[in-house]
């Protein structure tokens, strides 16, 4: 039997937020939502990102045809 032994990447707060230019609240938001990777928690005071994971979110939304929509901004003619 063979074991295999996988190497997550973390990055920490300060890291992600120069990778990806939204705030702390923001993030916290999509996570919650289902829309960005979760958060991983190391410590009381201290939490991690699994890089990967946020690699292929950033690639997701690279790839993604569809466009932000401003709060107020008709869709299709709809307000």
């Amino acid at each position: 039997m063979k074991s295999v032994i996988s190497s997550k990447t973390l990055i920490n707060r300060r890291t992600l937020l120069a990778m990806i230019p939204l705030s702390d609240r923001t993030i916290y938001n999509l996570e919650l939502r289902g829309e960005f990777p979760r958060r991983i928690v190391l410590t009381c005071r201290n939490v991690a990102w699994d890089l990967a994971e946020v690699e292929q979110w950033i690639e997701k939304r690279k790839s993604a045809s569809i466009q932000a929509i401003r709060p107020g901004n008709m869709i299709s003619g709809k307000w």
